[in-house]
């Protein structure tokens, strides 16, 4: 039997852009096309498809009449609507995290401020914003893939595999994702990112969370377990007054938190606590640890161990990429011998694509991707009343 054909079509040529059509080329069990990439501004669209032989579309349109799946991973203020239209025009989609949020009033200027801005109206319009993603995917009959990668890291995946077999009950999970700061230029403005080290960053283990507590509660004959009520803090560390620049760190954030701190309890009284901040030197530090009633397991995403680097002079690897963020090249690191794939990105477009030609429903999907929008911005609205314990709406 002939595989499938499937067109895909990349909406947006930036970071995220680049291991997305770097995974679908090692795609299984489906004949796939990356028929070209559309991005708003010309002169990056057209360099990213000369750099890969594909394509440029001039416009959204143009690329939608071209293609089976459409894989957004466009700034995040514009992920309902390209998920919608996609949907209405009968294409399957991917989408980026973060699925989706709030980004400001419709007359919302330069001017405005996320950080000063009411956020119960944030949770009630976040929310909002998902539910007509949800219903726009199910009226049309399309798949949805949430491109939450953290799922599908080895590490995460391994757990559960060890979760199914040992049945064992999740009481306790301790997550962060950290770095020194975004490249995006855009990163940092409510307006365009919607939120800060919460919704940019905190997401990732975040969505790992309620993942394996959803695998906890079918592997035990039950129903997914999901998340209850959440309580939060968050900071602008590098806004202080005390605090002392060195150069080290991004600071040129707008309206956004550089730090929080996440504590979710979840449908069956057990927890989990996330961190996830802008102000942590040596590259990407991406972790996951399980303590369950019958086994504890550490998740090691960013960095790992296979490669244990010592290089004396920086310049002798001008050229060699390591790891993401990494700072400086010079002394002892952890290269990470495949990246994309101990990260998750390959094995997320799989799981995608196996879906479309009539495989299960993607590991991650519309679930996950409501329920984490709905923990995030019911954990901004805790810590606009002081960490209060908020309970998290059922999308």
């Amino acid at each position: 039997m002939a595989k499938k054909r499937i067109r895909v079509g990349l909406l947006g040529s930036g970071f995220a852009s680049r291991f997305h059509h770097d995974s679908f080329l090692k795609i299984t069990g489906a004949d796939i096309e990356v028929a070209g990439v559309y991005s708003p501004t010309q002169a990056n669209r057209e360099k990213f498809a000369s750099e890969r032989g594909i394509r440029a579309f001039s416009s959204y349109e143009e690329l939608l009449g071209e293609v089976d799946l459409v894989d957004i991973v466009s700034p995040p203020y514009s992920h309902e609507e390209y998920v919608v239209r996609s949907a209405e025009a009968g294409k399957d989609v991917i989408v980026e995290k973060p699925f989706t949020g709030y980004f400001g009033p419709p007359d919302a200027g330069d001017d405005w401020r996320g950080d000063e801005f009411s956020k119960e109206t944030m949770l009630t319009e976040a929310v909002a914003s998902a539910k007509r993603m949800r219903d726009s995917v199910e009226k049309a009959g399309v798949k949805l893939g949430y491109a939450e990668n953290w799922v599908y890291a080895p590490s995460v995946q391994k757990e559960c595999e060890i979760l199914r077999a040992s049945k064992g009950q999740i009481l306790w999970m301790t997550a962060e994702e950290s770095h020194s700061g975004s490249g995006s230029p855009v990163y940092g403005i409510w307006r365009k990112a919607g939120g800060g080290s919460l919704m940019g960053k905190g997401c990732h283990p975040l969505t790992a969370c309620l993942y394996l507590k959803q695998v906890e509660g079918l592997a035990t004959g039950s129903d997914a377990i999901r998340p209850k009520t959440v309580s939060c803090r968050t900071h602008k560390i590098t806004r202080e007054k005390a605090y002392r620049d060195a150069g080290l760190i991004r600071t040129d954030y707008f309206d956004i938190e550089d730090y929080c701190q996440v504590h979710v309890t979840f449908t069956d009284g057990m927890v989990a606590d996330i961190f996830s901040t802008e102000i942590v030197l040596g590259g990407v530090h991406n972790w996951l640890e399980v303590y369950c009633n019958n086994h504890r397991n550490r998740c090691n995403i960013n960095p790992v161990d296979g490669c244990v680097l010592y290089n004396p002079i920086e310049a002798q690897l001008e050229d060699v990429y390591l790891t993401e963020k990494l700072g400086t090249k010079q002394g002892w690191s952890f290269p990470s011998p495949d990246e994309d794939w101990m990260t998750g990105y390959p094995q997320e477009t799989q799981d995608f694509v196996n879906a479309i030609v009539g495989g299960p429903e993607p590991q991650c999907g519309l679930t996950l991707g409501c329920d984490t929008v709905a923990v995030v911005y019911a954990a901004y609205v805790s810590d606009e009343r002081g960490g209060a314990e908020v309970e998290v709406p059922q999308v």
